[in-house]
């Protein structure tokens, strides 16, 4: 009897029953065509073979777990692809389930536990998802560009022990996570029409409500909401940024408050494009509330239906509809304004409008401009050289249209900063000059609105630490901190700032404030609280939190971090995996986006990691 180690993929279609019911014959037709015009080709090119078909399901076997996580991803995002242009009672949902262990060949078949536990893990994934056993996480984790997040060790039928799964996060789009630099998340939400509309509903559905009524059991002593990207229901399809611009304009304006717990935008937007129990994603994400909705335009009419969810009950506490047409964006955000913080009464009332004012105020933003902003901060977020350079395209595009836009202006001058940062740019002092001209004549306009304001300082934060004004650097900082001050990933890239500045200790407390708002951030936090370990001598303490995480140049403060524990070899290892993602990177390239006040914490971190093998320039 022969047996070997194999990664085992198993698929089915979610629903398939209920399909054939419907339409037997032509359900049939459309499942096998989709498997020989797609699943097959698919598994084949990434190495793979299927050895059992079960009707609506299939078993595939791998020599490579790398190849099985890779393929079952992309999988799932062409049946994304394909399913847009299909009408929503057709389409074929699939889970998958990917388990790594020794199986018994018998022929063309495959039998054993290893077998056994795939079939389980995908009767465990939601719909367009994917489980994967914890030995597959293990042993991808470090290899591959995908989050995994725990769902626990769960009991499945016929298997004795336990067994940790872990569901794959995959993203809308494409991206490599090692390379997601320090500013992702810095989506500054400048208000546009959508934003300006849902902004307002949202701070009567997610404050005025749960602060006046008992929180779902389980949560946190503050409500906790989640908000989750609005589905882009336009005809042709192509809106998806406008839904996503949506929920980051709600994230940010709740952000602004003490008493309400907001997850970050890398949390719930795991979840776009999936359809699950909302009750199931609460749990997951440990939040009493979610905030979901759509978003249809069609010529100049934007329409936008905001709904609030208790996470513990799925009942639908609050749900209405907004339209809006022409190109003024502010014009239905007075008439909302006026009804909703009317409904508020008493001392809360009148602090909430205040806030609100202090928050998003006036600007000359209108639809058309808006629109160019998400589309080029759509791209800007996929953090690859090809999106950064679509991002600025757009921006300029943009600018042609609207001369002088502050809010396109300052769009464009982080796309030159994250050419630079993220070690594209053939030029990056070019680069960086022109994203400090750029942000510089966006805040020369003294009637900026808060949240442009915002992304502008921020922007700032980082050029004027480049140019050793680590003074200047943390009051602009502090500026952007003040139109969210409880947002987690503008407090954890605060500590960066700080950090440079000279203050480990704030930088500390900031990654501290931001841990305890949102959790699922450790892979950021963590990555922020690896050097300020290495700036307080504590690189045991380094190693440890630098392990979770591969964000950005995470591998290269783990290789200092190794060095100065006399462990060469490990740290000649994190190098050589930091030079994998980014073949192009140097000591010089990497000390141009680092400028601490102490100027030996960056010498002795540059010699460390030029004895741990990374080219000088």
């Amino acid at each position: 009897m022969e047996r070997r180690l194999s990664a085992i993929l198993a698929a089915d279609v979610v629903g398939y029953s209920a399909l054939m019911e419907q339409d037997e014959a032509g359900t049939f037709d459309r499942l096998r065509a989709r498997r020989t015009e797609f699943f097959e080709p698919e598994i084949a090119r990434h190495h793979g073979r299927i050895f059992k078909l079960m009707g609506d399901g299939l078993l595939a076997e791998f020599g490579s777990v790398v190849d099985a996580v890779e393929c079952a991803v992309s999988l799932q995002r062409g049946m994304t692809e394909r399913n847009a242009s299909v009408p929503e009672e057709d389409r074929f949902n699939v889970r998958i389930g990917i388990n790594i262990g020794e199986v018994i060949v018998d022929g063309d078949d495959r039998y054993g536990e290893g077998v056994n536990i795939a079939a389980r893990l995908e009767q465990l994934a939601p719909p367009g998802g994917i489980c994967v056993s914890g030995k597959v996480a293990k042993e991808v984790e470090n290899k591959l560009a995908f989050t995994f997040d725990s769902a626990g060790r769960q009991k499945v039928k016929n298997i004795e022990e336990l067994v940790d799964v872990y569901q794959v996060r995959i993203d809308a789009t494409p991206r490599r996570r090692i390379r997601q630099k320090r500013a992702i998340g810095r989506r500054w939400w400048a208000l546009g029409v959508a934003a300006a509309i849902v902004a307002v509903v949202a701070a009567w559905m997610a404050l005025y409500y749960p602060l006046t009524a008992n929180a779902p059991a389980g949560t946190s002593a503050i409500p906790s909401v989640a908000v989750l990207p609005f589905k882009d229901l336009s005809a042709d399809k192509s809106l998806g940024y406008l839904g996503e611009g949506v929920a980051n304009d709600l994230i940010a304006i709740l952000s602004r408050f003490a008493d309400i717990a907001v997850v970050s935008r890398t949390s719930s937007f795991a979840y776009e494009g999936k359809e699950g129990d909302v009750r199931q994603i609460g749990k997951e994400l440990g939040v009493g509330y979610i905030v979901e909705g759509s978003v249809r335009k069609e010529a100049d009419r934007v329409r936008i239906v905001a709904e609030l969810i208790d996470a513990e009950t799925g009942d639908h506490i609050w749900a209405d509809r907004f339209d809006k047409a022409g190109t003024d964006a502010w014009a239905l955000q007075d008439e909302l304004t006026g009804k909703i913080v009317g409904a508020m009464t008493g001392e809360f009332g009148a602090i909430r409008k205040e806030d609100y004012s202090q928050a998003w105020g006036k600007d000359s933003t209108n639809l058309a401009e808006y629109d160019y902003y998400l589309r080029a901060e759509s791209q800007l977020n996929l953090y690859t050289k090809e999106g950064i350079e679509r991002s600025g395209e757009i921006s300029r595009q943009g600018l042609q249209a609207f001369p002088g836009s502050p809010l396109l202006t300052v769009e464009l001058g982080w796309s030159h900063w994250l050419n630079a940062a993220l070690l594209y740019s053939p030029d990056p002092q070019d680069d960086l000059r022109e994203a400090e001209r750029l942000v510089d004549q966006a805040l020369a306009d003294k009637n900026l609105s808060p949240q442009v304001a915002r992304l502008a300082n921020w922007l700032n934060a980082w050029l004027l630490t480049l140019k050793r004004d680590h003074d200047g650097a943390v009051s602009a900082m502090n500026k952007a901190i003040a139109a969210a001050p409880y947002n987690a990933f503008t407090l954890t890239d605060a500590g960066s700032i700080f950090l440079q500045a000279g203050q480990p200790e704030k930088a500390m407390e900031l990654t501290d404030a931001a841990a305890a708002r949102d959790p699922a951030l450790s892979w950021f936090f963590n990555y922020v609280r690896g050097f300020i370990y290495i700036v307080l001598g504590k690189n045991e303490d380094a190693v440890e939190v630098l392990k979770t995480t591969d964000f950005a140049d995470a591998p290269l403060q783990l290789a200092v971090a190794y060095m100065r524990l006399g462990r060469e070899a490990d740290a000649r290892a994190a190098v050589e995996k930091m030079l994998k993602s980014a073949p192009t990177a140097t000591i010089q390239s990497w000390r141009q986006t680092w400028n601490f006040r102490d100027p030996s914490i960056l010498d002795q971190a540059a010699a460390d990691l030029e004895r741990a093998g990374l080219p000088p320039q």
